[in-house]
């Protein structure tokens, strides 16, 4: 039976109140001690959101981590704070929910010391439209919808000039802005926040869609963008997490080496079939 532990945002407060409680024991209080310290006989505990991440470490944990000796528990949290507070506690071993613009500004703004330790997979942003079918068929005139958020904003601006549709300011890459665009090639844009992109389809020629808001509106990646982000290199890859320190912990690595594996990697397509994309060359 799996032992997952399922942290909804209702008992948010009091997790977190039991991790500072915890962080604040003594050094002869078993608590206390950092649960990536590499007891080899012990489980190593990951953090993760339900889906797919806790669906991926789930599929290690049952069908690949006993043959490679890693005993695997994994505690879902629906959060995107607590898996990290958690990580930096000790409470938690890793965490696999994020990618590296938001790690980089969590640990920025909370004082946390998380790095990561293998890319997995990438959740692609993709182009979109209801009656275009490639993209020679975007044309001057026609209206874009892009999500209004910094972050996928500039992913969204960043795939349009990968496949040519704008050019951009050399340099801002994935930071881009409306205003960074230097050409538009006579396309206009409409920002609306990233949730509410798909519903817009009926009113535009096209739209950048974040992939899990993709999946909820039944459109399959793979087969229906007119355009997808590429996964090698891509800077939004979700990857294996743990406290600054505790990247050699054997645990760690044996983890690191299962999800980078042929079997994950076949899982994720097999399963996703697109719509989540390894963001590793399968190692042997």
């Amino acid at each position: 039976m799996r032992k997952n532990i399922k942290l909804t945002a209702g008992v948010a407060a009091t997790a977190a109140l039991a991790l500072g409680l915890t962080a604040c024991g003594t050094s002869s209080d078993p608590s206390s001690k950092a649960a990536g310290s590499g007891d080899a006989d012990k489980a190593l505990v990951v953090a993760a959101s339900p889906t797919p991440h806790a669906d991926i470490l789930n599929y290690v944990k049952d069908n690949l981590a006993e043959k490679a000796g890693l005993k695997l528990e994994v505690k879902e949290f629906t959060d995107y704070i607590l898996p990290n507070t958690a990580t930096e506690t000790g409470q938690v071993d890793a965490n696999f929910f994020q990618h590296k613009p938001y790690l980089d500004d969590f640990n920025k703004k909370n004082d946390t010391h998380i790095v990561p330790v293998v890319n997995v997979h990438l959740e692609p942003l993709g182009l979109y439209s209801k009656n275009l079918k490639s993209l020679k068929d975007i044309k001057a005139g026609q209206t874009i919808a892009v999500p209004n958020d910094t972050t996928n904003g500039g992913r969204a601006l960043q795939l349009l000039a990968d496949n040519g549709l704008i050019t951009i300011k050399p340099g801002v890459g994935t930071n881009a802005k409306i205003s960074d665009i230097t050409d538009k090639k006579g396309l206009e844009f409409k920002e609306l926040e990233a949730a509410t992109v798909p519903r817009a389809l009926n009113d535009v020629d096209a739209a950048v869609i974040n992939g899990n808001f993709a999946i909820e509106a039944k459109l399959e990646p793979a087969k229906d963008a007119l355009a997808l982000e590429k996964a090698e290199g891509n800077p939004y890859a979700n990857f294996l997490a743990v406290k600054e320190g505790n990247e050699k912990d054997a645990r760690v690595q044996k983890l690191a080496k299962l999800l980078n594996s042929p079997e994950v990697k076949k899982y994720i397509e097999d399963t996703y079939k697109g719509s989540i994309i390894p963001a590793f060359g399968a190692v042997k």
